[in-house]
């Protein structure tokens, strides 16, 4: 199933006009001015997927900060563990009611590197448990007067947080909050909340269910990267995941193998889990994907000659990914934008250079039945017209074998 995801971000600046952060918004279509909303938790599971799997926080955020709103039930979940904690503020909405439960589950979040902001805040009794755990504190500045605004800012100093100004208008409202000592300032005085529609490519329902019941059951990892790669949203949005920032690894994960073991089960179950929000029941484009694996597979075979395991495991990427512009309706300059991969991936992609280009030459090649070129490319490539064709025929059974529509 393929379709279009959409969210609004709104920017959070400094007194300086410079964006620190944005707002993440529900948004049900493109044209949509605010959230129509069915329920807090459809509304928080959708940000929160779209974010982690159908936009990405590298190129969501360009870097910053991203502030995302969490009524209870979002909060209490674990979905709210599967945010980026370098990447993420999580909102504390005002209709938030203070119990021992959720103040335990901002104790176990905060332990957890999580940092929050405690939105349209009110200085009643009750509420100041949870400045213990805040780092932001949000006022509306359409609802307080000068005086209230200011009141609000001398209690609050006592505490270590920074204090954003919010419906900030007019340049007359931007200037009194400076003068109080606001750091941070939100508003259409600066800019409305834009809306970001991303063209999607979703995972198979049933793909997920076997998936999560293998992950439930403590399979090997081999079972579960041979049902990864059945379905090519599946392997491109837990690339994409596991690349992003939020991570802050070292290295980019090359492989679905590599990407599992980094990732950890219980959070594997847990992105699983939300996967099912944008999951279908047919698989996208179903020529494209079978296609996608097909070609992702025989580069794969083609390097198990010659190269090491982690070549072949790139390889298999190639393939598949060199199809996402047709998946996606983009080109391939724009989907490397969305994703983290490797410089020789990404040479392979672009312009079919670098170790791996070949490979994906010869795939081209194959599927098109250009002579010429399969002669080419296998002669410098050290493949005879035998391993070409053997390696075809297998990938082809391969993905027989998997049952594909």
């Amino acid at each position: 199933m393929s379709n279009n995801a959409f969210i609004a971000r709104q920017p959070i600046v400094d007194a300086g006009h410079r964006v620190c952060a944005y707002e993440l918004l529900f948004r049900h279509s493109g044209h949509a001015q605010s959230a129509r909303v069915q329920t807090d938790v459809d509304a928080g599971v959708t940000v929160i997927a779209n974010t982690l799997c159908n936009m990405g926080t590298e190129w969501l955020l360009k870097g910053k900060l991203a502030f995302i709103n969490m009524e209870v039930p979002m909060l209490m979940s674990s979905f709210s563990t599967l945010l980026p904690k370098d990447n993420v503020v999580i909102e504390i909405l005002e209709t938030v009611q203070v119990s021992d439960e959720v103040l335990e589950k901002l104790r176990e979040l905060k332990d957890g590197g999580y940092h929050f902001a405690l939105d349209d805040f009110s200085y009643v009794p009750g509420a100041e448990p949870l400045l213990e755990f805040a780092q932001y504190v949000k006022l509306d500045v359409l609802q307080h007067s000068y005086d209230d605004l200011s009141r609000l800012v001398r209690l609050l100093r006592r505490y270590p947080v920074k204090l954003l100004a919010e419906k900030v208008e007019t340049i007359e409202q931007f200037n009194e909050c400076k003068r109080l000592g606001f750091d941070l300032f939100q508003g259409y005085y600066f800019a409305r909340p834009e809306t970001l529609v991303e063209r999607v490519i979703n995972p198979v329902y049933g793909t997920v269910l076997q998936l999560m019941e293998k992950v439930r059951q403590g399979a090997e990892i081999k079972e579960l990267e041979s049902l990864f790669k059945k379905d090519v949203a599946l392997t491109f949005k837990l690339m994409r995941y596991i690349n992003s920032a939020g991570f802050g690894l070292s290295c980019e994960v090359q492989s679905i193998r590599h990407a599992v073991n980094v990732l950890g089960m219980q959070p594997l179950y847990r992105w699983l889990t939300l996967l099912l929000v944008t999951a279908g029941s047919k698989p996208t484009s179903p020529v494209l994907s079978r296609t996608a694996i097909t070609r992702g597979r025989f580069c794969e075979l083609l390097a198990k000659e010659n190269l090491p395991q982690n070549d072949q495991d790139n390889l298999f990427i190639v393939g598949v990914f060199s199809l996402l512009p047709a998946l996606l309706e983009m080109p391939m300059q724009q989907v490397l934008d969305r994703i983290v991969v490797l410089d020789r991936i990404a040479d392979a992609l672009l312009d079919r250079s670098g170790l791996y280009g070949p490979f994906l030459s010869l795939a081209e090649a194959v599927e098109s039945a250009d002579l010429s070129q399969l002669e080419s490319v296998s002669t410098a490539l050290m493949l005879s017209p035998n391993q070409v064709s053997e390696a075809h025929l297998s990938a082809i059974a391969w993905v027989e074998q998997l049952g594909l529509d």
